[in-house]
């Protein structure tokens, strides 16, 4: 009798073990991350859900938007900003745990022209921008919002070039959405982040903004106060093994140790 009651009791407890494996296995991760880790998050999530079994779900935006859900209440359990003002926006809401906050990668801002009528412009301090322009205009991120926008600004105005340019800017929503200006050649030039240019074939980089004459460009991730997923640690730490650093590095980024 003992021996029956022994065996019942492990069957229960290997079903537990199995039912609660099975549970970790169809966690899904929420994350919201700026528009431009779309190429190098989508490679990495498919190899984390094949390695863990665990799935993702992915809002790509431009930064201030994602954060701006947050405030608002969107759920999601980890934060991927392009820059350290939105995170800090964030992180002023405590809308995340500060505990798990750190510096993931880097990144270059360039000037992009579509691919079949780049020519190679010299960046440096007063260079004919405007010029350049003629009649078109000046993709890029929307200035006041978007981190993408905020450096090319930055740069510009260092360069002093930002007031003869101004009025042609064509604020996007999102990097992405500038990108895709110059890709379909409805902007003559546009200014992306390096790995943008590198993720679409329409555009070819003709010239990159010395580091000097802008903020550095940093991708803070955090995971959010309100998360309640197990994986969302461990999606956090994978992010930063090196299983995935190469993938980051192919396209583009540089890892900020």
């Amino acid at each position: 009798m003992f021996r029956i009651i022994a065996a019942s009791v492990a069957a229960v407890f290997l079903s537990t073990a199995m039912l609660s494996g099975t549970a970790a296995a169809e966690e899904k991760v929420t994350v919201f991350a700026a528009a431009s880790m779309k190429n190098a998050l989508d490679a990495i999530n498919a190899d984390w859900a094949k390695e863990t079994r665990n799935g993702t779900t992915v809002s790509y935006a431009a930064s201030s938007a994602l954060a701006k859900q947050l405030e608002a209440g969107a759920p999601a359990d980890i934060f991927i900003s392009a820059d350290l003002a939105w995170m800090d926006y964030v992180a002023e809401k405590k809308l995340i745990k500060e505990d798990t906050r750190s510096n993931l990668l880097g990144n270059r801002i360039v000037l992009v022209a579509p691919a079949d009528k780049a020519k190679d412009v010299e960046i440096k301090e007063g260079f004919d921008l405007a010029g350049l322009l003629g009649d078109g205009r000046l993709a890029m991120g929307a200035v006041d919002s978007v981190p993408a926008g905020k450096y090319g600004k930055a740069a510009l105005e260092k360069l002093g070039v930002w007031s003869s340019v101004e009025a042609k800017v064509a604020g996007a929503e999102s990097v992405r959405a500038a990108l895709l200006l110059v890709s379909r050649g409805e902007a003559p030039y546009g200014i992306v982040y390096q790995t943008d240019a590198a993720a679409d074939t329409g555009v070819k980089i003709v010239g990159t903004f010395p580091e000097d004459t802008h903020p550095a460009i940093i991708y803070p991730v955090a995971v959010l106060s309100s998360s309640k997923t197990q994986a969302a640690e461990a999606y956090l730490e994978y992010l930063k093994s090196d299983k995935a650093v190469p993938i980051f590095e192919k396209e583009g980024f540089t890892i900020v140790k």
